[in-house]
């Protein structure tokens, strides 16, 4: 592949993650102007995070079957138009049931585009797995660091938070269009996913596969209550608001680039897991017990920290797979168990923050929870982790 078409394949990948997040990250900054024109409660207001999100795991093992049938190229590409239509449809009113019905329709596209993307990975950049899925993580976190900084501002501008929440569609319209030109560029047209049922096809008795899966759903479960309740913590403790959101996902994007390539494609990835867990832990730490002390500290633990680790582990399905077949698996696994528990996350923040009076125990609790991924990373051998193209054991084991 010249440098000029990877280049072209690299932009592809990069435009069509950045619109799987802005009508999740758009939500947060909104959630005050929500609250008070649908009269909800905390716990109901994370629902507009928590239905996207389950829907993220419940159509992930379709994505095979779409990827099967229309191949890689055209299944992303009906992923984006889903998540372009569904998007638009917000603008219609402000009905708190029309709005849960977009969001779980954008929750299925995303889940189309987000589970092939790995398998396009495999397919196009297996030597490179590393930066490729930086590249794309990379995406997902501009989309979403874009859309948290942007949406309060365009509201008002607008006068509609239903209007700021639809004109993300434009961006995904956007992401259409490029993945649509970049057809030559990425080659798939005649790639499919792998055959099989839409579930009975997953690897069920593969502990590896289910190391990915527990990583996966506990990255996924702090990624949405990142989005759903730091900007209230912090407006709530008097030290700033969706600003801060905007810069710690703007930190998270340069880390989603840099922690792959400083590790490199060759390096034991555990101890990648390991710091980033950490650190991602220590922010948590510190938004709980002094939020307004410190909070650049924490902010910026958060950012460099769940920025590496959310990259890392969106590369284990690429690295640990023998191919584009089994990569597509096991990403299908992890998002299909990972973001249908990750979507009661939210919910239980909220849930705790209404039955608290604050956000002091439920932030501990994802510090806790962040600090348990250390266990699972532990359990990943060396020889699991080998580079791409050097022999691996058996995946069962």
């Amino acid at each position: 592949m010249g440098k000029q078409t990877l280049g072209m394949a690299g932009l592809a990948m990069f435009v069509a993650a950045a619109n799987l997040r802005p009508a999740i990250a758009a939500v947060s900054p909104l959630v005050d102007r929500i609250r008070a024109d649908l009269d909800l409660t905390a716990t109901a207001v994370a629902l507009l995070t928590t239905i996207p999100t389950l829907a993220m795991g419940l159509c992930a093992p379709l994505a095979a079957l779409a990827g099967r049938r229309l191949g890689l190229q055209r299944g992303v590409l009906l992923g984006l138009a889903l998540i372009t239509l569904a998007t638009a449809a917000r603008a219609a009113g402000s009905s708190t049931w029309l709005q849960l019905s977009c969001a779980a329709a954008v929750g299925a596209g995303i889940a189309i585009a987000q589970t092939l993307l790995p398998a396009v990975v495999k397919t196009r950049f297996a030597d490179r797995a590393g930066l490729a899925t930086g590249v794309y993580t990379a995406g997902l976190g501009a989309g979403g660091a874009v859309a948290a900084g942007v949406s309060a501002p365009l509201a008002g501008f607008l006068g509609s938070w239903p209007g700021a929440l639809a004109s993300w569609s434009l961006l995904a319209l956007a992401g259409t269009a490029v993945w649509t030109a970049s057809r030559r560029s990425l080659a798939l047209s005649d790639v499919t996913a792998p055959a099989g049922p839409a579930t009975s096809g997953l690897p069920w008795r593969s502990a590896v596969a289910w190391r990915v899966t527990i990583l996966s759903a506990a990255n996924s479960a702090l990624y949405y209550c990142e989005l759903a309740w730091i900007v209230p913590l912090l407006r709530e403790s008097g030290a700033g608001g969706g600003g801060l959101l905007t810069v710690m996902i703007g930190i998270q994007v340069a880390a989603m680039l840099a922690v792959p390539a400083l590790l490199g494609e060759h390096r034991d990835r555990r101890v990648g897991l390991a710091l980033t867990a950490t650190l991602t832990a220590i922010g948590f730490a510190g938004l709980s017990l002094a939020p307004a002390t410190a909070t650049w500290l924490w902010i910026a633990a958060l950012g460099v920290g769940h920025g590496g680790l959310f990259t890392l582990i969106l590369t284990l399905p690429v690295v640990l797979s023998h191919d584009a077949a089994q990569a597509g698996r096991i990403s299908a696994m992890a998002f299909f168990i990972g973001y249908g528990c990750a979507a009661l996350a939210p919910v239980l923040v909220g849930a705790l923050r209404d039955t608290m009076g604050d956000f002091r125990l439920a932030f501990g609790a994802l510090a806790a929870v962040t600090a348990l991924t250390l266990i699972p990373v532990a359990r990943l051998s060396r020889g699991m982790l080998m580079p791409v193209g050097a022999q691996r054991p058996h995946d069962e084991t």
